[in-house]
């Protein structure tokens, strides 16, 4: 029963790290920018241990719309960890959204200014000191009559401050990852924890965070605990960081063609794809076994028509002229399926060809007539 136990629990927790392996891989690709960052004072910091984690807007594919994720004060999952923030940063097809992670360093975030310690490059809100994290106070809002950990050191920001929400692309941030910054992304990283994913779950669903409803400018800026939308310390947007319209004509997300989470994507929709293009194929393969088929009539017609057999008898030529328009007029009902008026006119028509059998019956009057001489002598 043990054996069965550790068996189980083993299997557990390899699949619980497979789905948090695939969920921090998971990326999207956006034709728009989003908005850029609104204006927002920090909520107080609710106690020791709290890590501020900066707001940010994430894209929702029901309805094709960016929505903001209020910043909130978040327990660290593991004492000595930090938080490098979200950000979008183009992708060559479109706009690519790369997740937040806990770390033992801050890692790249695109250069994005989300202020309160995150200017860009670094964290300068704190530190962690003999298993305590300290709070620098000229960045962090935090009541000292409580927490007691902190220091105060004024951080000069040497980056350009604006609200651009991005890097790359048109408008925005032109910043690269530095080689220690890369070296930090490669190191072991912890995924948002569950009250962080709850927390953009309920933003998702609220209308109020929609960029096409508050144009920028959230009613719930920022909470002092995850998922805390409806608590008295939530703080609203003072003003957006710039007027935000969305477009008209959104195009549809696509996958991140420039991010490991969309290559497993691309892996299984390749195969299903040339699948498909072989069915479309099928039906045309099938289309030249259909298109003989009335062709083969038509190609019979000509040996069909009556005018060719009497060919050897020269003196018919003329009332072969005359038969060649019958078989085409007898055709023509065939192919337009006139209504049965005109098809009784055009009953009458071939019997007009019929001068070969009157003919015929002229040759054999001649013949008739010598027999009516020879009878006068008879009687």
């Amino acid at each position: 029963m043990q054996v069965r136990f550790i068996r189980t629990l083993l299997f557990a927790v390899v699949m619980l790290c497979i789905s948090v392996a695939s969920f921090a891989q998971i990326g999207i690709s956006i034709s728009f920018a989003p908005p850029e960052l609104p204006v927002y004072e920090q909520p107080l910091c609710p106690g020791d241990g709290y890590l501020w984690t900066p707001g940010y807007w994430a894209y929702a594919n029901d309805y094709d719309d960016y929505y903001w994720v209020p910043g909130t004060w978040v327990m660290a999952p593991e004492i000595g960890l930090l938080w490098t923030p979200a950000y979008w940063g183009w992708g060559g097809n479109g706009y690519v959204f790369y997740d937040g992670y806990w770390g033992q360093q801050v890692g790249f975030y695109g250069g994005v200014s989300y202020g309160y310690g995150y200017y860009g490059n670094g964290y300068e809100g704190g530190r962690w000191d003999n298993g305590h994290f300290f709070y620098n106070r000229s960045v962090n809002n935090v009541n000292v009559t409580i927490i007691h950990n902190v220091y105060n050191t004024t951080v000069i920001n040497s980056t350009i401050v604006n609200r651009v929400s991005y890097n790359g692309g048109n408008g925005g941030i032109s910043v690269r990852a530095t080689a220690q910054q890369e070296a930090v992304g490669r190191e072991r990283h912890i995924p948002a924890v569950a009250v962080q994913t709850e927390h953009a779950q309920a933003a998702h669903t609220n209308q109020e965070q929609r960029a096409s409803i508050n144009h920028g400018k959230p009613a719930v800026a920022a909470t002092p605990k995850p998922g805390a939308f409806s608590d008295r310390a939530v703080v609203p947007a003072k003003a957006a960081g710039a007027p935000y319209n969305p477009p008209e004509q959104r195009a549809a997300v696509q996958p991140a063609a420039n991010t490991t989470a969309a290559r497993p994507d691309n892996n299984v929709a390749r195969p299903t794809q040339p699948n498909n293009q072989q069915e479309s194929k099928r039906p045309a393969m099938a289309q030249p076994n259909v298109r003989p088929e009335p062709s083969r009539p038509e190609a019979n017609r000509p040996p069909v028509v009556e005018p060719n057999r009497p060919q050897p008898n020269r003196n018919n030529e003329p009332a072969q002229r005359t038969q060649t328009p019958t078989p085409a007029e007898r055709a023509q009902p065939q192919r337009e399926s006139p209504p049965p008026a005109e098809a009784r006119r055009a009953a009458p028509e071939p019997q007009h060809p019929q001068p070969a059998a009157r003919a015929q019956e002229e040759k054999k009057r001649p013949d008739e007539q010598p027999k009516r001489d020879e009878k006068p002598p008879q009687q």
